[in-house]
C-alpha cells in the first residue's frame, strides 16, 4: 500500500524536465558527471532535512491533537491537488516561443564548478513549490503508514533516491558507457526542451487531479 502511494510522488518528481535538462548540461560540460553528482546531491541534501523537519512537525502536531494523521494527509493531499492544477493552468496559458533564447541560468550552468552545482541544487530544490508539494505529501504518506522510526527513515530515503533517479541516471551512464551516452543524452536534451511546455502541463494536470481525487476520498472517507 505504501508503495503504490508512494509511486505517483516519486514519478510526479522525477519527470519535470527541468531538473533533467539542468543534469544533461552538467554532464555535456567538463567534468559533467562530478558536477552532474553534486547537483543531484544538494537536492537530495535539501529533501532530506525537510524530511527531518517536517517528520518532526507532523509527530509534534499527532501528539497535540491526537492520532489525526489520516485527516492530516488527506488534507495535505487537497492543497497539492490544487496547487497543481493551478500550476498546469498557468503553464498551459502561458505561449511558448521556439525561437526564444535558452534562460540565463541555462546559459551559465555548465560552467559552474562542482561546489556551485551542489548550490544550485540545493536553492533549487529549496524555492521549487512543486518539488515541495510532493516532498511534503511523500512525508505524510510515509506517516501515515506507521512503520516507526527505522522503518519510516528508509521508506522517505528511498523516496528521495527514486525520486532523483532521472537526474542519477544519465550521471551512471555517463560513467559506464562515456562514449555510447553522448549522443542519446544530446537527443534527450533536445527533445526534453522542445516539449518541456507539454510535459509539465500534463505532469501537474494528472497529478493535481489524482491528488485531489485521493485527499476528498479521505476526507470523506
Amino acid at each position: 500500500m505504501l508503495l503504490i502511494d508512494l509511486l505517483p510522488l516519486v514519478v510526479g518528481a522525477a519527470v519535470l524536465p527541468l531538473w533533467i535538462i539542468a543534469a544533461l548540461l552538467l554532464l555535456r560540460s567538463e567534468g559533467g558527471v562530478l558536477k552532474a553528482a553534486a547537483f543531484a546531491a544538494g537536492a537530495m541534501t535539501v529533501r532530506v532535512s525537510q524530511g527531518i523537519l517536517f517528520g518532526y512537525v507532523f509527530d509534534t502536531a499527532a501528539d497535540a491533537s491526537g492520532d489525526r494523521s489520516k485527516f492530516i494527509t488527506s488534507t495535505l493531499l487537497v492543497v497539492v491537488g490544487i496547487l497543481l492544477s493551478i500550476a498546469a493552468f498557468r503553464t498551459w496559458r502561458k505561449e511558448a516561443n521556439p525561437n526564444a533564447p535558452p534562460p540565463k541560468w541555462m546559459a551559465t550552468l555548465s560552467g559552474l564548478p562542482s561546489p556551485k552545482a551542489f548550490g544550485i541544487g540545493a536553492l533549487l530544490m529549496a524555492i521549487s513549490i512543486k518539488q515541495w508539494v510532493f516532498t511534503l505529501a511523500a512525508i505524510a504518506v510515509v506517516y501515515e503508514a506507521k512503520l516507526g522510526l527505522k522503518g519510516s527513515i528508509l521508506a522517505y530515503l528511498a523516496f528521495v533516491l527514486a525520486a532523483q533517479s532521472l537526474v542519477l541516471a544519465p550521471t551512471i551512464a555517463c560513467v559506464v558507457a562515456p562514449d555510447r551516452s553522448a549522443n542519446l543524452l544530446e537527443v534527450i536534451q533536445s527533445r526534453l526542451e522542445r516539449h518541456s511546455r507539454v510535459i509539465t502541463t500534463a505532469v501537474s494536470l494528472i497529478f493535481g487531479i489524482w491528488f485531489l481525487g485521493k485527499g476528498i476520498t479521505g476526507l470523506i472517507g
